[in-house]
């Protein structure tokens, strides 16, 4: 069968059953790999269009007023349809759409095979950013005319469907035979196209090049970098002259060279740190070039002393900048040949070898864990690292993801033949080589508070984003323990009796369950998962029980709840902690029995190491979690350390989340990092307030004596770029006028949207306050004339709800907590930045609390050594989402005018670059932006 039918709709609504209609279909026709003819017609479907539809399609009421019903068309497309495939962009909307319809009208449903190009390509192209239509189309470079019309999609589809089927056929025959037998459980019906090119594959004499293929499974060639050695005989000086200065690399390879001071004078900066040994705080502004100046730097200094550097980041998305933007460009302005590798934590690679057992195991998978293989097989015939963070697998992907990680190996064996085969270990390897190691913050304290045994050994280190650093080592000295994740680790071993891996322990085991002393695990397990049960949800509604001004909210809308010492004293308290202490018993009974099993394991050869592993692992997360339960639960409450609990507002009684960080973490720095290390450059954007490091100074555990500090201006021309507003006649929210307050708000969001046509990211301070905006705005504004997003409440990832912001033309963006930094819109796609509240932490939030009572107990004044500092930095860190370039233009509208009253004002005021600053009534303010676009 080759001929293949495309179908696209577009509709009133999502749901068929609730009387959404079709308004237009597009049919396109693929004979033998060739789009040969296509179908097209609106649909009156007797009754309104909504406005977002109307939108999104441009279809209008008027334009389908005199077109034909569907019962009209119906015979004709079902003539089209024949018995060919049916192939659209998420199957199931449009076969239920059209089925529902012909139903209605008395008509066969059509029951022909289907190919799902939305599960094709997340198969097929596991490393695509999004697998929304469009974005696909730009991924693959496919030219998409008409967007959310249906002949285009269809059109669109058609191209798609080629290529995924291009793509099926370039796969090897290893991948091939998996995929086959993963089939039966996927939307599409594939085995026929999978059959067809398995049959070319056994007849074929020709190699999948660059594919090595072992016990079954077909995976990417990796060639082994080789070490390169070099004689450095250039001075520095001489160095960056080659680079930075006219005539240099920089000028001949970058297009638009702009010379920037301030790069220069960063990259001396370092260098001049590591020179003298000492550690460096260096803020670099928006537009420096702060990752080409540490780069520069680290590579010379790396190849002068011969010895390896870190470079550590908080997001991932500057990691992926550095390795595949940034090393790339350094490759083409530096003379000298150097390597950089990217190492994470052993958790981030794929097991080829607990993969390959995985998908030979008998267990019956679901949808989403057949998808996930499936991508899994075809992403590890691309992949060069193994990294999972290359692909997006579905939400239950990464439960599976768990069993088949690189963590999960409790042993590797060097002698093994997987062993040259591990992404984790040619990771290792590859830094092992390198010059410069790219990591992740997690993974540096990971390393840190493990008596550096996680990276290899380096003497001097760059850290970017540094604003984040205390709070990812408070988190390592910290502990996390949640019902969700004792509850999954649980029923991944399972009884003796319900197919889980205990059951499949017992039936290879030959002495049987009585003879392992398994007799009483069922009785033990069921009373812990109880107990398990029992302890968060008493928690919970203990929680819920205590007054409403001992509770806080969190920036995600969780109710946060600090334990302290007069709250453990209570009677309350104390059952629970008995209820903790009855689990931990039963957890240690669980282990007692897992441990002769263990013993029995070993004596009997019918148990392989992939057994032994899965033994070891669960016998470990028993063990983390009696660790974690005594810690939170049956320790007293200590002045070093602040417990909390948070909960879903809305969710299940037993869905809480428990937490222990210390309050402060300097001293521990000061003794196991920086005391240890030649040079520590800590860099970010921002790091000082009121050009003053000492905040972060301070809050580290830095030697003042044994520092260069620097702040580099931006180059910027911000005075003319930039215009900050501040509107003096908003409501008051300290005198109770927190609605009037948010109805000013939004007023002031339509009125500068009608200015700047949309284009506007508004940043809240609290997820509840963004909640209300959105909805008051859906009822005031004209939905027909802007596209409204909110983190939150709009589906997807913030990467997104960013893309899905660029593509309308006029755009209102509402976003809190992670959106205040890292979000770049450059250009014309953002014009007017809102920012609602200055972003003091909440002062009730457990780990600001703790902080500002340890700073009290000094004498000193936590306002102003810890809340406003925070403040500030987090208000840079907003303001800078505006300007992300030289020909950047926009205004900055401040809602909270204690930027202007405040005593303290003027510390936000002065922290960011010099603008004009406006604080004058709402409706002059219009006036002056009206003027300024």
């Amino acid at each position: 069968m080759e001929r293949y039918v495309i179908i696209d709709l577009e509709t009133t609504g999502h749901s068929p059953t609730e009387n959404d209609k079709i308004i237009e279909v597009g049919m396109v026709i693929v004979d033998n790999d060739t789009i040969v003819d296509d179908y097209s017609t609106l649909f009156n479907p007797n009754k309104k269009i909504p406005p977002f539809i109307s939108n999104l399609t441009g279809i209008r009421n008027e334009d389908v007023q005199n077109a034909p019903t569907f019962k009209e068309k119906a015979k004709k497309m079902i003539e089209l349809c024949g018995n060919h495939y049916l192939i659209a962009h998420n199957v199931p909307f449009d076969l239920s759409f059209l089925n529902t319809e012909l139903s209605n009208h008395g008509l066969n449903k059509l029951t022909n095979p289907v190919l799902d190009t939305v599960e094709l390509a997340r198969i097929l192209y596991p490393q695509a950013p999004s697998y929304k239509l469009g974005q696909l189309a730009e991924y693959l470079g496919i030219f998409h005319e008409s967007p959310h019309r249906a002949l285009s999609d269809a059109y669109v589809t058609a191209k798609l469907f080629l290529k995924l089927k291009e793509k099926l056929n370039a796969l090897p025959y290893e991948t091939v035979t998996h995929l086959i037998n993963l089939e039966k459980m996927l939307k599409s019906d594939l085995y026929a196209l999978l059959e067809q090119r398995q049959q070319a594959l056994a007849f074929s004499t020709t190699e999948t090049k660059n594919i090595e293929s072992f016990r079954g499974l077909a995976f990417k060639q990796i060639q082994n970098s080789k070490e390169k050695s070099l004689n450095l005989d250039m001075s520095f000086g001489d160095y960056l002259d080659s680079i930075y200065e006219w005539n240099g690399s920089m000028q001949k390879q970058m297009k638009n060279f702009e010379k920037r001071d301030g790069q220069r004078e960063m990259s001396e900066d370092i260098f001049d740190a590591f020179q003298s040994h000492k550690h460096g705080l260096i803020e670099a502004e928006t537009g420096t070039g702060k990752s080409l100046a540490y780069l520069i730097t680290a590579i010379y200094e790396a190849l002068r002393s011969n010895k390896r550097l870190v470079i550590s980041t908080y997001t991932t998305q500057l990691q992926t900048q550095l390795l595949d933007e940034e090393i790339p460009l350094l490759q083409k302005l530096i003379s000298l040949p150097f390597q950089a590798a990217l190492l994470k934590g052993k958790h981030h690679y794929l097991s080829l070898e607990k993969f390959e057992h995985e998908l030979t195991s008998s267990e019956q998978d679901n949808y989403g864990i057949t998808l996930t293989k499936a991508m899994i097989l075809v992403w590890i015939t691309e992949t060069e690292t193994g990294d999972i963070d290359e692909i997006h697998l579905p939400s239950n992907g990464y439960f599976f993801y768990k069993k088949i990680a690189s963590d999960t190996e409790s042993y590797v064996d060097p002698t093994s033949p997987w062993f040259s085969k591990s992404y984790y270990q040619k990771a290792r390897n590859k830094a092992q080589q390198a010059n410069i190691i790219i990591t992740n913050h997690a993974l540096l304290c990971t390393d840190i508070f493990n008596d550096y045994q996680f990276l290899p050994s380096y003497d001097k280190a760059i850290i970017d984003e540094a604003h984040h650093f205390e709070d990812i080592v408070s988190r390592h000295y910290g502990l996390q323990l949640d019902y969700s994740n004792m509850q999954y680790n649980l029923n991944q071993i399972g009884t003796t009796d319900d197919g889980k891996w205990l059951n499949r322990i017992v039936e290879k085991c030959a002495l049987g369950p009585n003879a392992l002393s398994l007799e009483k695990w069922n009785e033990i397990f069921l009373r812990t998962k109880y107990e398990v049960d029992d302890l968060f949800r008493t928690l919970f509604q203990y929680v819920m029980d205590q007054k409403v001004n001992k509770k806080s909210v969190s920036d995600i809308g969780r109710i946060q709840y600090k334990i302290e010492e007069d709250q453990e004293a209570s009677k309350a308290w104390q059952l629970i902690k008995e209820m903790a202490n009855r689990l931990s018993f039963l957890l240690r009974d669980l282990i007692h029995i897992l441990s002769f099993l263990d013993q029995q394991m070993d004596k009997q050869e019918v148990f392989d190491k992939y057994d032994k592993e899965d033994l070891k692992r669960h016998l470990q997360h028993l063990q983390n979690f009696i660790d974690h339960l005594e810690s939170f639960f049956l320790l007293n409450a200590s002045a070093t350390h602040v417990k909390w609990v948070e909960m879903e507002r809305h969710s299940f009684n037993n869905a809480i989340y428990l937490y222990s960080e210390p309050t402060e973490v300097a001293a521990l720095l000061a003794q196991d990092f920086f005391d240890k290390k030649e040079s520590i450059i800590l860099t970010s954007a921002t790091l000082t307030m009121r050009n003053s490091f000492s905040f972060i100074v301070n809050r580290l555990g830095l030697d003042s004596e044994k520092l260069i500090t620097n702040k580099i201006i931006s180059p910027f021309d911000y005075t003319n770029q930039v215009q900050l507003m501040v509107p003096n006649d908003f409501p008051d929210i300290k005198h109770g006028n927190l609605g009037d307050f948010i109805y000013s708000t939004c007023e002031a969001i339509l009125s500068l949207a009608e200015i700047t046509k949309g284009r506007m990211l508004v940043l809240f301070t609290s997820y509840n306050m963004l909640k209300r905006s959105y909805s008051l705005l859906r009822e005031i504004m004209d939905l027909n004339q802007y596209v409204l997003i909110a983190q939150g409440i709009s589906s997807g990832s913030r990467t997104r709800l960013k893309k899905n912001f660029q593509t309308f033309d006029k755009a209102i963006l509402l976003g809190t907590s992670s959106f205040w930094e890292g979000v770049d819109i450059p250009g014309e796609d953002l014009s007017c930045l809102m920012i609602v509240r200055l972003p003091f932490q909440p002062p009730d939030h457990p780990v600001y609390e703790a902080r500002a009572n340890h700073i009290k107990k000094e004498r000193k004044n936590a306002f102003f050594e810890l809340a406003l500092p925070n403040a500030v930095i987090r208000f840079k860190q907003g303001f800078g989402r505006l300007i992300r370039s030289k020909k950047d233009r926009g205004i900055v509208f401040v809602c909270d005018a204690r930027i202007m009253k405040a005593r303290y004002g003027k510390f936000f005021i002065e922290s960011i670059p010099n603008v004009p600053v406006s604080f004058q009534p709402t409706y002059e303010l219009m006036n002056k932006a009206d003027e300024w676009f």
